[in-house]
C-alpha cells in the first residue's frame, strides 16, 4: 500500500474558522456589492474577468477586496439561499464581508470560512483547480475521484 504525502501550496491565516473544498475562482479585485448578483450568485460586474460565473461552492481568491457597507448583506443573502462560495480567501481582511458570515451563524444558517492570504501568495494557487483548506488554513491541491471523493494531488 502506498502513501501519498502532500504539502500545502499555501497557508492562509484563519479569520473565520472552518474547512472547505472547491474549485478555485481567482479574481484580482471584487466588491460583493454590485459585483455579485445576490439572487443568482453570479458575478455581475461586466469588467470582472469571470463575468457571469457562479460563485456557489467555489473557493474565491480575491487579491483586492473592494469593501462596501452592503457586502455583508450580499454575503448573508448568498448564505441564506444556498449560493455562497465554499470559502473566501482575501488578500487582506474585509471585516464588513466577514460580518455577513457572523450574522448567518447567529441566525443558525450555514456559514463558510474566511481566510487571509497576502495577494502575492495568491500566485501560488492556479485558477480553476480543486483545493481543500484545512481548519488551520493549509491549502492543498486536490483531485476529485470518480466516486466524488477527494484525494491530495
Amino acid at each position: 500500500m502506498s502513501r501519498v504525502i502532500a504539502f500545502p501550496i499555501a497557508r492562509a491565516d484563519v479569520v473565520l474558522p472552518g474547512t472547505a473544498h472547491g474549485r478555485v475562482l481567482k479574481l484580482p479585485a471584487l466588491s460583493f456589492w454590485g459585483g455579485i448578483d445576490p439572487a443568482t450568485g453570479r458575478l455581475s460586474d461586466p469588467v470582472a474577468p469571470a463575468y457571469g460565473e457562479c460563485v456557489a461552492g467555489r473557493v474565491l481568491l480575491i487579491a483586492e477586496p473592494r469593501g462596501s457597507s452592503s457586502s455583508s448583506a450580499v454575503m448573508l443573502e448568498l448564505l441564506r439561499i444556498g449560493l455562497a462560495p465554499a470559502a473566501v480567501v482575501l488578500g487582506h481582511v474585509d471585516a464588513i464581508l466577514g460580518l455577513g458570515v457572523v450574522v448567518a451563524r447567529e441566525m443558525g444558517w450555514p456559514t463558510i470560512p474566511l481566510y487571509r492570504l497576502p495577494a502575492a501568495a495568491h500566485e501560488r494557487i492556479a485558477d480553476d483547480i480543486n483545493v481543500t483548506i484545512t481548519a488551520d488554513g493549509a491549502i492543498y491541491r486536490t483531485a476529485a475521484t470518480s466516486s466524488g471523493d477527494t484525494v491530495s494531488a
